[in-house]
Order: C-alpha cells, then structure tokens, then sequence
C-alpha cells in the first residue's frame, strides 16, 4: 500500500508541475522506479476517484495517462482470452425467437 501512495503521489505532483503523457510517466518512474505500466494505471484510478482531487486539468491529464498505457500495455486484462465478436448464436438461444415472415 505504501508503494501505491507513493506512485499516486508521483503522479498528481507531475500532473500539478504541468508534465503530461510520456513526461509525466518518466516524471513518476524517476520518483518510483520500481512502478510498473499496471501500477501506475491503478494509482491513476485512484486519483481520478479522489474527491479532494478537483482540478479539471490534472485529472484529464491523469485520465489520459491512464487510459494509454491501459491500451499499451493491456493493465488489468482479466486474464480471460476474449471471445471473437461473431459468435455463432447457440441453437437453444434461437428456440424462444418469434420467427420473421
């Protein structure tokens, strides 16, 4: 937890120096070099769930970060392979279907 706190610290004082994107990433990784692409994105989330964090321009520069290096990286992937979006409808889903004339 106290790894946490400090890569959330990292990041919101980045993000109040005026850092954003990749400089605010290595702003956080040169304070917390053992922070990994998932930790930062959790400490981003807490952040954006922080009530006593206001200012629309951090949190949007914190919002951003966290959302690139979540497609980047694929942080917090629920380890389950994804299904290909054109399944094959099972036969019993199509039993209770009205039929179209």
């Amino acid at each position: 937890m106290k790894e946490k706190k400090r890569v959330y610290e990292a990041l919101v004082d980045g993000a109040m120096e005026g850092l954003t994107d990749e400089a605010l990433y290595d702003f956080v990784k040169a304070r917390c070099p053992k922070a990994t692409s998932k930790k930062i994105v959790r400490a981003s989330l807490l952040a954006l769930m922080d009530p006593h964090l206001r200012d629309r321009n951090i949190l949007d520069v914190i919002y951003a970060l966290a959302i690139k290096h979540r497609l980047d990286d694929g942080v917090l992937d629920d380890g389950e392979d994804e299904e290909p979006d054109e399944r094959a409808p099972s036969p019993a889903a199509n039993q209770n279907m009205p039929q179209l004339s």
